[in-house]
């Protein structure tokens, strides 16, 4: 089973960008599909970004599309998220995922 530890979460300006890191655990960590998923005070926790065991495919909420890069390094056990041009919209605590395993999160905070 894989654990999981997210870092790189902060205050940032509208516009600016941040990147988020999530260590795994465990020997099968590339086996794996993984996905950040962002929860903002009040609201539903919602998908943001998923990538394949190989890192072949990713796919993202329409929210974030073209602001937002997945990827992420089998070798060193870590997924990755370039968050570039970044609105208040965006804060929220961001978790990463693998099947029905859970990170702590990180929070995100964007002023305007």
């Amino acid at each position: 089973q894989v654990q999981l530890v997210e870092s790189g979460g902060g205050l940032v300006q509208a516009g600016g960008s941040l990147r988020l890191s999530c260590a795994a655990s465990g020997r099968t960590f590339s086996s794996y599909a993984m996905a950040w998923f962002r929860q903002a005070p009040g609201k539903e926790r919602e998908f943001v970004a998923g990538i394949s065991s190989s890192g072949s495919i990713t796919h993202y909420a329409d929210s974030v599309k073209g602001r937002f890069t997945i990827s992420r390094d089998n070798a060193k056990n870590m997924v990755y998220l370039q968050m570039n041009s970044l609105k208040p919209e965006d804060t929220a605590v961001y978790r990463c995922n693998a099947e029905e395993t859970w990170g702590q999160g990180t929070q995100v905070t964007v002023s305007s």
